[in-house]
């Protein structure tokens, strides 16, 4: 039977239980969830057999433990949400056994943290990025249809198919395309007259309203052509990409965080922003000093980020241009390329003789 966290906490098998996230950097708001973080230690026999564990969560991810051996190997990876337990305010820590005192930052930091502290910022931004895209671009919930991506040839311009229809009082059902050899995307457009599927078999501009593609008829060869129509397929192929992303973004949304982000304006998700830039401070300063800082120092800038004081292009900027500067930083700090794996693994089994005796 699969280990709960109640049953890590009856069996004491808890090494590590700390409250993480934004109550721990000190950004929280009455709103914020209470993140916890923490590391177990399987049963000896578990170890040893087949039902190797290497993490426990509840449903929400508001709760998440690492085995010891898994949090050791996330170590190695520089893993900025790993690290930060190694040095965490004890205002924050629920337990933490005398063991866990084996293992510090400073045996774990190192330049690889460029990559994972900056590299979250860059992912950060990516986001903000595409929020603030659907943001400045809403889709309506109704879906367009092919249709709206056809163009007939008028003059020496365009018009939308539907209102060249229009004002003829044509339907759609009642035309009919066919190739033109050499030209892609551009269809003969025929019209048949009143009921010309039944006449002609005319399969129409789209067969049904949910169709994605235009459809090809065969023409009788005496036939005019009436108009040259266009079909942007590429465009609807984008749009169709785009409503989904949209709309699935609208379902998972955490309201709260989009009702904050429309009441102050800016256009962008103050709390993810918030954390790109403390990402990017804990960057700089592993970089430069070797330390990691989870209280952050830099609160108040960080809240005003958060509510929204800054314009959404000024943070962008700012952010990429700390970016800049990264392999710089830690082109000259203090701090070894990779952390001591031969060291960490020797910790690692001194824990674990440790636990088990």
């Amino acid at each position: 039977m699969p280990l709960s966290i109640d049953q890590l906490r009856s069996d004491g098998l808890i090494l590590l239980e700390s409250i993480s996230g934004s109550r721990a950097y000190g950004l929280d708001t009455p709103e914020s969830d209470t993140d916890i973080r923490g590391v177990f230690c399987l049963p000896q026999r578990a170890l040893y057999g087949l039902d190797y564990t290497p993490q426990i969560a509840n449903a929400s991810n508001d709760i998440v433990f690492y085995e010891l051996g898994r949090f050791v190997e996330l170590l190695l990876k520089s893993n900025p949400t790993v690290l930060e337990l190694l040095a965490m305010p004890p205002d924050t820590l629920i337990h933490r056994a005398p063991v866990m005192n084996l293992l510090s930052p400073e045996m774990v930091l190192s330049r690889k943290c460029q990559a994972t502290f900056a590299g979250y910022a860059r992912a950060q931004i990516g986001k903000a990025r595409g929020l603030n895209k659907k943001i400045m671009n809403q889709m309506d919930e109704r879906r367009k249809g092919i249709l709206e991506f056809c163009w007939v040839v008028h003059g020496q311009g365009s018009v939308p198919v539907l209102d060249w229809l229009g004002k003829r009082g044509w339907r759609q059902e009642d035309c009919a395309l066919a190739n033109i050899p050499h030209m892609h995307d551009v269809y003969a457009l025929f019209h048949g007259g009143e009921n010309a599927r039944a006449t002609y078999g005319f399969k129409g501009i789209a067969q049904k309203p949910t169709s994605n593609n235009i459809s090809l008829s065969s023409v009788p060869k005496a036939m005019e052509p009436v108009a040259a129509m266009a079909f942007n397929q590429d465009g609807y192929v984008r749009y169709c990409k785009d409503y989904k992303a949209y709309w699935d973004w609208v379902g998972k949304r955490n309201e709260v965080r989009y009702k904050n982000t429309v009441a102050h304006g800016k256009n962008y998700d103050a709390k993810n922003m918030m954390h790109t830039f403390r990402l990017l401070a804990m960057a700089r300063e592993i970089g430069a000093e070797g330390k990691l800082q989870i209280r952050r120092p830099d609160r108040d800038f960080l809240l005003r980020i958060r509510q929204g004081e800054f314009e959404y292009d000024d943070l962008v900027r700012e952010a990429e241009t700390q970016l800049a500067f990264m392999d710089q930083i830690y082109a000259e700090g203090p701090l070894p390329e990779a952390p001591d794996a031969a060291r960490l693994k020797a910790t690692l089994i001194e824990m674990r003789t440790a636990i088990y005796q």
